[in-house]
């Protein structure tokens, strides 16, 4: 059972696609919130705000935006029910530069006829771009909803197709 006056810890960070918060806590990185989108939180008034716990997260996040970072090292705690879990740990192993429709997705957990359920735990993702939720698209290969927005979105993908490509000069 997790400690209800353990320390939560959140910061924020610039990025190419807009101001990011992050949240975690002593067992790892819990939330990334974009600053705009379908899901706008602010952090409880018992968190404390403070760069260090989060430092690791905003490293790797500013190495994957410079296209250095294709792969995550941190220790993440999401919060979720079991089958969310469940999906968002298949997120974490779709490729950078890759994309898989949310049938691929459901094929992936062992249960192809929760597509909808699949759809439903990848819009309720907590951790995007560490579990990357970006790169599930639309059965017809169209980009769909985004927490952080479809431009967002495009903006992920065509940065990864220019980083696995090699073509970092190209203007997304």
């Amino acid at each position: 059972m997790p400690n209800a006056n353990a320390p939560i810890w959140y910061d924020e960070m610039p990025t190419p696609i807009g101001c990011l918060r992050l949240v975690a806590d002593a067992q790892g990185v819990r939330e990334i919130w974009f600053e705009t989108g379908r899901h706008k939180k602010t952090p409880d008034p018992s968190w404390i705000r403070a760069a260090e716990p989060l430092a690791a997260v905003r490293r790797q996040l500013d190495e994957y935006f410079a296209g250095d970072r294709q792969c995550f090292d941190l220790r993440l705690h999401p919060v979720g029910t079991p089958f969310q879990l469940e999906v968002w740990h298949e997120l974490g192993r779709i490729p950078y530069g890759v994309t898989i429709s949310y049938a691929d997705l459901a094929r992936r957990i062992g249960q192809p006829l929760a597509v909808r359920a699949v759809g439903a735990a990848n819009g309720r993702n907590p951790l995007p771009i560490v579990l990357p939720c970006h790169r599930v698209i639309g059965s017809d290969g169209s980009l769909t909803g985004f927490g952080g927005g479809l431009p967002t979105k495009r903006f992920l993908l065509s940065m990864e197709d220019r980083v696995a490509h090699g073509d970092l000069f190209a203007m997304p």
